[in-house]
């Protein structure tokens, strides 16, 4: 058993204002020279890129759908040692699963993590209602350990003294703060949620903003001693990563980590280099020459934003395309297999892709696929096994155009919960290439890097990839 304190932020609903309460927070402990480590609930890579911004170390994601409880525990053990304290944001209401249970829920992974959950309330219009609120979260599920309450977007002293008056009045959770309106967020937000932190110039400045305003507005001591409350947690004894073979020589495994993919699970990366992976940073907006791989990663993020600079790249449009006919396996997920189609369209304009897939894919109004996914396994492939069910998630605002639909042989996978690519379907299986919508945790699928790597050896290796 060891020590982890630890607390977890949650809120009603989204837009609650949790993901500034946290950033704020972090940065805040951040100046008082405490080391931080960042956790965001749920399957999610915009907030994780703040949050690891604003503790200045790797955020990871804690997802009780994707991973197994133990291998959830696990992870979260390792990445917390040698931290003062682990900040955990949740996602969505404290209370909302997947199902009418809450199963997956932000309560359900504090229960898992047994760790103190401070509840952020939007107390806008509200004063009295406050305290009601407060109290039917209180005890609305055995085994919550609320141990405070953020009041978000009060409107002056007045409205702050009666809403800390009716808390105190009617519950015993304290007000560990309370957080004026802001006229302007600090940190912009989009179709997908918060701005990019690549596409946000001012981001210090910004991060600063909201730890000064948390310094101001919040009781740091309090809420440091409600982490410092938590009981030991014991680790798991399981083995959370792959092992590389004895005697293996590296193969390069390429990543494209650029202002047009960048939505990559920190673990996903460690994985494959835990399995026996050398990984080198790629992009597909620099003509530059790349050096020898035997396995490229193409991550979801915004092609979208750099369709125009994308389509110029000639020289690594056809360099992909020939990789994949030379037989390189490679594994794209959501933006990167958008980067793999034939063009991507939007605004009115066609932008010619890599065309290693005979789909185009255009941009929409709405998301074309949100939230957990399962898939059944029914093609060969270098990546997943035959017959397994995978689990993932999808956030998409595109949709895919083709004038026939794929052969069905192309697809590996049947969706079992989800939208998939196309008519329930996901997985595009080309050569040694793999393309869809779905996400995936190499934790939640460990499988999946130690295939990786078997397949960039024996393309290095001139053979045949199983």
């Amino acid at each position: 058993m060891r020590a982890f304190p630890r607390l977890i932020l949650a809120g009603l609903s989204g837009g609650s204002g949790k993901t500034i309460a946290s950033l704020g927070l972090c940065r805040a402990l951040v100046q008082k020279g405490l080391r931080v480590r960042p956790f965001k609930k749920g399957p999610d890579y915009i907030d994780a890129a703040w949050l690891g911004l604003a503790a200045r170390a790797d955020c990871s994601n804690l997802d009780p759908f994707l991973l197994p409880r133990e291998v959830l525990a696990a992870l979260f053990a390792d990445k917390a040692q040698g931290f003062d304290l682990s900040v955990i944001e949740g996602n969505r209401g404290l209370f909302d699963g997947k199902d009418v249970g809450g199963s997956c829920s932000t309560a359900e992974l504090a229960r898992w993590l047994d760790c103190p959950t401070i509840l952020v309330l939007d107390c806008t219009k509200m004063t009295r209602t406050a305290a009601a609120v407060v109290a039917g979260c209180r005890h609305f599920e055995a085994g919550l350990r609320l141990a405070g309450v953020i009041l978000n977007r009060t409107a002056g002293a007045r409205h702050r003294a009666i809403l800390r008056q009716a808390i105190e009045n009617y519950t015993d959770v304290p007000v560990l703060g309370m957080l004026p309106k802001i006229s302007q967020n600090p940190i912009p937000e989009r179709h997908m949620g918060l701005v990019s932190d690549q596409e946000h110039a001012g981001r210090e400045a910004a991060l600063d903003a909201v730890g000064r305003l948390a310094a101001e507005c919040l009781d740091l001591d309090a809420i440091l001693a409600q982490a410092r409350s938590a009981p030991p947690l014991a680790r798991p004894d399981i083995r959370l990563w792959p092992e590389a073979s004895p005697g293996l020589e590296p193969p390069v495994i390429g990543y494209v980590r650029d202002a047009a993919l960048w939505f990559y699970y920190p673990e996903n990366l460690e994985a494959l280099e835990r399995a026996g992976a050398r990984l080198v940073r790629l992009s597909l907006l620099d003509s530059a020459p790349w050096p020898e791989i035997h396995g490229l990663y193409l991550g979801g993020g915004f092609p979208e934003t750099q369709a125009e600079a994308l389509s110029a790249n000639t020289a690594v449009r056809e360099r992909v395309r020939g990789l994949v006919q030379a037989g390189l396996p490679l594994y794209a997920e959501c933006g990167g297999f958008m980067y793999l189609c034939r063009a991507l369209e939007q605004g009115g304009r066609s932008f010619p892709m890599a065309g290693v897939l005979p789909l185009c894919t255009t941009l929409c109004p709405r998301p074309q696929g949100l939230g957990y996914v399962e898939a059944r396994v029914e093609r060969d492939n270098p990546f997943h096994p035959r017959g397994g069910l995978i689990r993932g998630h999808e956030f998409h605002y595109s949709a895919c155009l083709a004038p026939d639909p794929a052969e069905p042989g192309d697809f590996a996978l049947r969706m079992e919960r989800g939208q998939g690519l196309q008519a329930g379907r996901d997985g595009l299986v080309t050569g040694n290439a793999w393309a869809g919508y779905i996400h995936i945790h190499a934790l939640g699928e460990p499988h999946w890097a130690p295939n990786f790597v078997a397949a960039a050896v024996c393309f290095r290796n001139g053979l045949a990839v199983k």
